[in-house]
């Protein structure tokens, strides 16, 4: 069985979290669609956009591997979505039940099992998936009795975290590589908790991976996940469904959010209901809202477009690079856009690569090359090598995200 995981041409619509990363790479309740991938089929394939092509052949090597797809079925499995035990269940059923036809959400392809010889070709891009799916041969398919989620805006990850978040770790948990440590705490090698940490389990199981720490006087209340070599701090207090990347450091309080692998919120301050890329920071005190005063439902804008969560609670989305100065505060349902600093009150969604403080009257651009001296540092003091691929990243995300800044300049007075 060949697997090709592809980007379609809504992928835009989830910016800021995958003008960084491939819609695969998105964790959602612990697990990327990646993650559950290789389980399915022998060889792994993948339609990503231009710009991420050389940073999937260095940092996804299980995608190097493809077949022609002319001996053998070939599955189709659209990056949007959403990563589940279910989800995993209903791909695995559908190979197993061998039938050919598509898995659609609206009116959008979520996954197709195709017969062999009608796999899309090699060098095919994310532009050409719409007509390949149009083609004769593939949109005659039936479709199949199925039923798949897809991230259709950024907070519908954050949504499908918290809906899938319970069978997502108890799955995690069954794969025997925890022991526990406490009543509802498990732990993988080399993980520890310090003294006077108090882990409340009731409403869902706390684990820590391999050589994440916990520092004393924290609280935890679960369902959690921290992730490999992540660190909370002293006095923390994580709960309600949080899920921690790799190598993140984490203080304060953060409840029902995604840390993607190496972003720091080391210090005091909320972050609720949330979304954070890679290499964020955020400085001592900055806090997000995650609840309107009038409680009503959080609407979300996206460029010109406005879109109703049906969400009570929801924080902010922030792309990978972004930072906070001290005591930043990011008001209720806010995006903020990659490789962006940010000062003060954050009272308006922000564009990429801008200095944003507009509380003090300015708002001006960020050249690229102050950030790709700003990841050249931070690389370094996390023992990390700056690429060709990751500088060519940072230039490449500038100029994607120009019509952002021009489309804001007005407003905001750029």
């Amino acid at each position: 069985m060949q697997i090709i995981v592809f980007e379609d041409e809504f992928v835009g619509r989830l910016h800021p979290i995958t003008i960084a990363r491939p819609a695969y790479a998105i964790t959602c309740a612990t697990y990327r669609l990646l993650d559950w991938l290789p389980r399915l089929g022998d060889t792994i394939r993948a339609v990503t956009r231009l710009h991420l092509r050389e940073i999937q052949r260095i940092d996804y090597p299980q995608l190097s591997s493809a077949s022609d797809g002319t001996t053998t079925p070939t599955l189709l499995v659209n990056a949007r979505v959403a990563p589940s035990v279910t989800t995993f269940e209903t791909l695995r059923r559908i190979i197993k039940e061998n039938r050919y036809g598509m898995v659609k959400s609206g009116a959008q392809v979520a996954v197709a099992l195709v017969p062999p010889g009608e796999a899309p070709p090699q060098n095919i891009g994310v532009e050409g998936m719409r007509a390949y799916f149009a083609s004769p041969a593939i949109a005659g398919l039936p479709e199949l009795e199925e039923k798949l989620a897809l991230f259709e805006y950024p907070h519908d990850v954050v949504r499908y975290h918290m809906a899938v978040f319970r069978e997502n770790i108890e799955y995690r948990m069954r794969e025997g590589r925890y022991r526990e440590i406490g009543d509802g705490v498990f732990a993988a090698e080399g993980a520890q908790l310090a003294g006077y940490v108090v882990c409340n389990s009731k409403s869902g199981p706390i684990v820590l991976d391999e050589g994440a720490q916990v520092g004393p006087h924290s609280y935890l209340a679960g369902p959690v996940y921290l992730g490999p070599r992540s660190r909370l701090n002293e006095h923390s207090s994580v709960k309600d469904a949080v899920s921690l990347g790799h190598t993140t450091k984490i203080g304060g309080e953060v409840e029902a959010s995604i840390i993607e692998p190496y972003t720091n919120k080391q210090h005091h301050g909320f972050l609720g209901h949330s979304y954070l890329g890679s290499w964020i920071n955020l400085g001592a005190g900055t806090c997000n809202s995650d609840l309107k005063n009038t409680y009503g439902e959080v609407n979300m804008t996206y460029g010109d477009e406005k879109v109703a969560t049906g969400m009570q609670f929801f924080g902010c989305v922030m792309g990978d690079y972004a930072k906070t100065a001290i005591n930043t505060g990011i008001f209720t349902g806010k995006t903020i856009g990659a490789c962006s600093m940010l000062y003060g009150f954050v009272t308006t969604n922000v564009p990429s690569y801008v200095n944003y403080a507009r509380l003090f009257g300015q708002v001006t651009e960020l050249p690229p090359e102050v950030m790709v001296s700003t990841q050249r540092r931070m690389f370094a003091r996390r023992k990390v090598e700056q690429r060709a691929c990751d500088i060519q990243l940072i230039l490449e995300m500038y100029e994607l995200t120009r019509s952002e800044r021009q489309l804001a300049s007005e407003p905001m007075a750029l």
